[in-house]
């Protein structure tokens, strides 16, 4: 079973990106946290999530989030070792070209942009879900320290 992570600080739109990640990819294991500083806490295991085990599959990662925003937490998870193996995925209404360039400099896997529209946002995220939480291929880093 794979493990999706969503990272967003809306509630709204992690509610839709469940519903749409719950259609397509049903056998999944989907986290949500609701900020960069948890995301980082889960990633790398510390504090509430010092015994978590396994590591997630994919990372669907908003861009503008309080705390720490969603590029920090790329650098970070793209700096270290293992966790550099999980691919993460841009997922954010951000549409500027400086954060697109920043978002590939760092190592993202891709950058998606979240549709307005209901429709185009559902269609989007199962999209992103067939794709990263079916069809791909991930490294086995269940068990990595």
């Amino acid at each position: 079973m794979k493990t999706i992570l969503v990272v967003d600080d809306n509630s709204n739109d992690a509610e839709l990106v469940i519903t749409a990640l719950r259609e397509t990819c049903s056998s999944a294991a989907i986290e949500v946290v609701q900020d960069g500083a948890e995301a980082l806490d889960y990633l790398f295991r510390r504090g509430i999530y010092a015994q978590r085990t396994g590591t997630p599959d994919v990372v669907l990662l908003d861009i503008k989030m309080p705390k720490v925003d969603g590029l920090e937490v790329l650098r970070k998870v793209k700096a270290d070792p293992v966790l550099r193996l999980v691919p993460v995925v841009m997922l954010t209404s951000s549409q500027e070209d400086r954060d697109v360039v920043q978002s590939y400099q760092h190592n993202a896997n891709g950058y998606v942009v979240k549709p307005v529209d209901f429709t185009e946002f559902i269609s989007a995220v199962q999209g992103l879900g067939e794709f990263w939480g079916i069809i791909n291929v991930s490294p086995n880093l269940r068990n990595a320290p």
